[in-house]
C-alpha cells in the first residue's frame, strides 16, 4: 500500500475571510497535509430556521443564522481553490445541496466530500456523480445498507467510472467522538465489502491514536479537523487540531506507514499498547462489525436527511417541490420521511396541517 492521503479539514474555520483562509491553508501545508478541505455552505440547503439552537462543541448555536453568516458566492470558493493549489495542496470541498454542488462543479473542484448526514441525500449524490470528479463518502451514523444505497445512487450516473473515483471514510458522527467507539477494524472490512479504498475521518480528542491505528489497519485516507486556534470561534474549532498537534499527527502516521511497509505492523501495535495501554488500544480497535456507534445512534433520525415542510402546508394542500425540502431535522424538529419517498409524496394532499420546518410523516399523508 502507498502513503495515506492526509486531509486537513478546515471546514468553515476561516469564518468567510479569505486572508484567514490563506493563513489556515499555509499552516496546513507546512504541517505536511496533502489536502485542505472546506464546506460550501448555504443555510437553506441544510436545515430550516425553525431548527433553532443546536448544541455543538462550542456551545448552543443558532445554527441556521450561523450558516447564513458563512454564505459566500462562487468567487469566494474559486479564490479559496486557487489559494489551496498555490500552497501545493489538493482542494476538497463538501456541498450540502444542488446549489453548492454546482458552485463546486463550476470552479472545477477535483474532489468533493459527502458528509455523513448527506449520505441519504440522493438528489445530491446523483448530481455530484455527473461531475466526473473524485468523491469521498463519509460513513458516520450509517449502516452497511445505507452505504450500499448511496453507492447505488452515485453509480446511476456515468460520471463515476473507475472504483478509485470513490473513497469511503469510516467515521463516528459525534463531536467529540469517543475514541473507544471508533472500531478501527471496520476500515479493512469496508474496503473488502465494497471493493473501494477506505480511510477514517477522526473526531476524537487524541491527535494520533485513531489515525495511527487506522494506518496500521490499511487506511488510505486520514481526515482530521484543523484550526489555528481551538478558541478561534469556528464551529468545529474546539475539537480541531492546532498546527503543532497536526504536525505530530503527520509525523506519527508516516512513521507507522514505514513500520507497516517493513512488515512490522505487529511490533508497531505492541509499541502503541505499551505507550497507551493494551486495554485502551483494544477498545479503539473494536470488533470490526459496522454498526451505529453508541455516541451517534440517537442521532440517526435527526442528523440524516429527511423530507421537511419549507413553509406551513395546510390540510388539503398538495405537497410540491416548492413547499418541501430535503433537510436535517436536528434536535428541535420532528424527523421526516427519508428522501427516497420524495417522488411518492409530491402531488399528494396533506391530511393535516404541517407546520413550517417540521418533518413530513406518514400521518401527514394518510387520513
Amino acid at each position: 500500500m502507498g502513503r495515506a492521503f492526509i486531509v486537513a479539514e478546515i471546514g468553515t474555520s476561516h469564518g468567510g475571510d479569505l486572508e484567514r483562509a490563506r493563513d489556515l491553508v499555509m499552516a496546513a501545508a507546512s504541517c505536511g497535509a496533502d489536502a485542505a478541505k472546506f464546506q460550501c455552505v448555504y443555510a437553506d440547503e441544510i436545515l430550516h430556521p425553525a431548527a433553532g439552537r443546536v448544541r455543538l462543541p462550542g456551545g448552543d448555536i443558532a445554527l441556521y443564522e450561523r450558516f447564513r453568516a458563512l454564505e459566500r458566492g462562487r468567487d469566494f470558493y474559486e479564490r479559496l481553490k486557487a489559494i489551496t493549489e498555490e500552497a501545493g495542496l489538493v482542494f476538497i470541498c463538501s456541498p450540502f445541496g444542488i446549489q453548492s454542488a454546482r458552485v463546486l462543479r463550476d470552479i472545477g473542484t477535483p474532489a468533493v466530500k459527502v458528509a455523513s448526514p448527506e449520505l441519504n441525500h440522493f438528489p445530491l449524490l446523483r448530481e455530484i456523480a455527473s461531475f466526473g470528479c473524485s468523491i469521498i463518502l463519509s460513513t458516520g451514523v450509517s449502516t452497511l445498507a445505507d452505504i450500499e444505497r448511496a453507492l447505488a445512487a452515485l453509480r446511476e450516473n456515468s460520471g463515476v467510472g473507475l472504483k478509485s473515483d470513490i473513497t469511503l471514510l469510516h467515521c463516528v458522527t459525534s463531536y467529540p467522538a469517543p475514541e473507544e467507539e471508533y472500531n478501527i477494524r471496520v476500515i479493512p472490512n469496508l474496503a473488502a465489502v465494497f471493493g473501494l479504498p477506505a480511510g477514517v475521518s477522526d473526531h476524537s480528542r487524541d491527535p494520533v491514536l485513531v489515525p495511527v491505528l487506522s494506518v496500521l489497519y490499511g487506511a488510505a485516507m486520514i481526515e482530521k479537523h484543523f484550526t489555528l486556534d481551538t478558541a478561534g470561534g469556528g464551529l468545529d474549532d474546539p475539537i480541531a487540531l492546532p498546527p503543532r498537534a497536526f504536525t505530530m499527527l503527520v509525523r506519527e502516521v508516516r512513521a507507522a506507514e514505514t513500520e507497516r511497509a517493513a512488515g512490522r505492523t505487529g511490533e508497531a501495535l505492541e509499541a502503541i499498547e505499551a505507550a497507551c495501554g493494551r486495554d485502551r488500544v483494544r477498545r479503539v480497535l473494536g470488533n470490526g462489525v459496522k454498526t451505529l456507534a453508541a455516541a451517534e445512534a440517537l442521532n440517526y433520525a435527526t442528523t440524516r436527511r429527511g423530507l421537511h415542510a419549507c413553509m406551513e402546508i395546510a390540510a388539503g394542500e398538495k405537497f410540491s417541490a416548492a413547499n418541501t425540502a430535503i433537510l436535517r431535522s436536528e434536535k428541535n424538529l420532528r424527523p421526516g420521511l427519508g428522501p427516497e419517498f420524495r417522488d411518492l409524496i409530491l402531488g399528494v394532499r396533506a391530511a393535516r396541517t404541517v407546520p413550517a420546518g417540521q418533518g413530513i410523516t406518514w400521518s401527514d399523508l394518510l387520513a
